[in-house]
Parts: structure tokens; sequence; C-alpha cells
């Protein structure tokens, strides 16, 4: 993949997130976005983020202890280690965090 169109499926990830979160309660999720980088933010102080490495090509999603890397296979990003989507374990975290199921 080139760098454009890495560039392109990592923003139209990113653009994804937000429109998703843009839908939340700004008191029980909020967020941030800035030269590819996505602060999710909590009332606690907690904050997860997801964002573009360029420099490997992948998209990265920390959420508290926890982080995972992510490849294109084509059609989604995907982990690198088990294979989960990005964007079903975004949905998954932050579940777990404001203690109600939400999906894409």
């Amino acid at each position: 993949m080139d760098r454009q169109e890495y560039l392109r499926l990592a923003d139209g990830c990113l653009d994804q997130v937000i429109d998703w979160l843009e839908a939340f309660d700004p008191d029980e999720v909020d967020f941030t976005s800035a030269d590819g980088v996505l602060k999710v933010e909590f009332p606690d102080g907690a904050v997860y983020v997801i964002n573009r490495q360029a420099a490997v090509d992948q998209m990265w999603f920390a959420a508290g202890s926890r982080a995972w890397h992510y490849d294109w296979n084509g059609s989604e990003w995907r982990c690198d280690k088990d294979n989960h989507e990005l964007l079903s374990r975004v949905a998954e975290s932050i579940s777990e965090k404001i203690g109600r199921t939400v999906s894409f």
C-alpha cells in the first residue's frame, strides 16, 4: 500500500470513529482529535487513544493498560496478534468502561 492509500484508509477509520462518538453524551464519553490521534475521554479521567502509525502503516488502539496494533487486510483493520477487528474492539472497550453495551 502506498502512503496516500494508507493515509486515506487511516483517516477514514478515525473519521468513522469520530462520527460514532458524536452520538454519545459528552458527560459519558468525550473526545478530541488532531494530527491522526483520537483521544476518547471519560469522566473519571481515563483516556483511550486511537492513532495512525504511518511509519508502520498501522492503526494503534490503547485502552487503559491494554494496547493493540492493526493492519489493513484489504477490507478492514485487523489485529496483528489475534486478528480481531479494530472497530469491534473499540466498541467492546468503551462498553466495558461505561457499563452498557454499545456497537458500531
